[in-house]
């Protein structure tokens, strides 16, 4: 029986398979070939660069939680020309999808970095006005439709890479926020970034975590991602890539059921860095038995009461 296709296509930008490895949990993919060759992945979303390098976060700053995990490293990253010079060229031998995340304090900011990126070889552009756990910047665009409108048609103006708008699960209505990125410019949406959570040592009676708060993610928030990926496909026509908790080709296939054209994983790979290989294996198994021929059969395909 002939295996079925698992290709997608998201802005133009055809990916071998639909997973994606999640901003920030990933690095720059080279610890990971160790493990694999990350052309197993349809594509890598980088982990998040700003214009200037960043030490991040002061320690703790990564918690464990019941089913997830908390994190406020604060974008450490080597800055935006590192990455060009020294990670991409790397990347980009590596017959994988290349998405640069960026993140920001200003338009400015963000608009810069995705004209340098342009004239770079990156095949997409994440927008990241998500980021729970930086005290400036990020997640003051995320999170009102005006701000997502504004950060998104300022930064449109100065990218020619297809542009995806990575959005915050912290909002009122995820559907209006998502139209808001849609109706200025944005080639795709991907969601949920991490939701703010904070825990307290009872002995220290201080925040776990140096920042207070961080983001939480892992399977805690599955439920909420899938009703947000559900919400926001319904009201929009661009592409949207499904993230937060995905562990399983069980909830890969039920992303997708809720209306995700491609996924990303993120905190599982630090529990399983095969993760990815399995629920590929996994969803692959699941189409050939559903007799499905392509994983776009299955986006948008849950079934109404």
């Amino acid at each position: 029986m002939q295996m079925a296709d698992l290709r997608v296509k998201i802005a133009g930008v055809e990916l071998k398979n639909p997973l994606i490895a999640a901003s920030g949990t990933f690095g720059f993919g080279q610890e990971y070939q160790e493990f694999y060759p990350v052309s197993t992945l349809g594509g890598i979303s980088c982990k998040g660069i700003t214009l200037q390098e960043r030490g991040g976060n002061p320690p703790p700053r990564v918690a464990e939680t019941p089913a997830g995990m908390l994190n406020a490293v604060g974008l450490q990253n080597p800055g935006i020309e590192h990455f060009i010079r020294e990670d991409l060229p790397w990347l980009k031998q590596q017959d994988v999808v290349v998405i640069a995340n960026i993140a920001g304090n200003t338009p400015e900011d963000y608009s810069e970095m995705a004209e340098k990126l342009s004239a770079s070889d990156v095949d997409m552009i994440e927008l990241n006005i998500s980021c729970p756990n930086v005290k400036q910047g990020g997640v003051q665009f995320g999170t009102s439709c005006a701000g997502v409108e504004g950060i998104t048609a300022a930064v449109r103006e100065h990218c020619t890479k297809p542009l995806i708008v990575k959005l915050s699960p912290n909002v009122a209505d995820i559907g209006e926020i998502a139209a808001a990125a849609e109706f200025a410019g944005a080639d795709a949406v991907s969601l949920i970034n991490t939701l703010t959570g904070m825990r307290i040592d009872i002995h220290t009676r201080r925040p776990i975590l140096r920042n207070n708060t961080g983001g939480l993610s892992g399977p805690a928030v599955f439920p909420v991602a899938v009703r947000m990926v559900w919400q926001a496909a319904s009201r929009v026509k661009i592409p949207v890539i499904g993230l937060g908790g995905i562990s399983t080709w069980q909830d890969a296939v039920e992303m997708l059921l809720a209306g995700a054209s491609a996924l990303q994983i993120g905190t599982v790979l630090f529990t399983d860095p095969y993760a990815p290989v399995k629920i590929l294996q996994g969803l692959e198994r699941y189409l050939q038995d559903a007799g499905l021929s392509s994983v776009k059969e299955l986006t948008g395909k849950v079934l109404p009461w």
